[in-house]
């Protein structure tokens, strides 16, 4: 078994998206929305780059998240990367590379009772500020 506490930020962010993404997907699913034009608007609320950023500032600043998170998602965010988001600033772009960090090593190292909390008061946090 490799030991994904090396993984550079890049691949934990890579993995992380891809998880963040079907988390979310499944909890508009269950919400009702079905039509593929409303499930996209609606999941840009939580996976843009811009909401990921706020979101992981403002799991930082209530301290929800441990310092070993921290550290992972500070991996991801320093993380020299070759491309940027479409429609992002540069800093936002690090900081939700960060977040998709984080998500991506609690995946691999299993910890997903976690990402489901996190996930969880992500979505209540996105419902708060709409």
């Amino acid at each position: 078994m490799r030991d994904h506490t090396q993984l550079n930020g890049l691949a934990l962010a890579y993995v992380g998206d891809a998880i963040y993404e079907v988390y979310i997907r499944d909890f508009l699913v269950e919400q009702g929305l079905t039509k593929p034009n409303q499930l996209h608007r609606t999941a840009t609320h939580y996976v843009s780059a811009k909401a990921q950023a706020m979101l992981i500032k403002a799991l930082l600043e209530e301290d929800v998240l441990t310092d070993e998170e921290e550290l992972f998602y500070k991996r991801g965010r320093n993380a020299k990367s070759h491309t940027s988001a479409k429609n992002a600033d540069i800093t936002t772009y690090r900081v939700a590379t960060g977040f998709e960090a984080l998500m991506g090593y609690l995946h691999l190292t299993k910890q997903e009772a976690r990402v489901k909390e996190l996930v969880d008061w992500c979505i209540k946090k996105v419902g708060e500020n709409e």
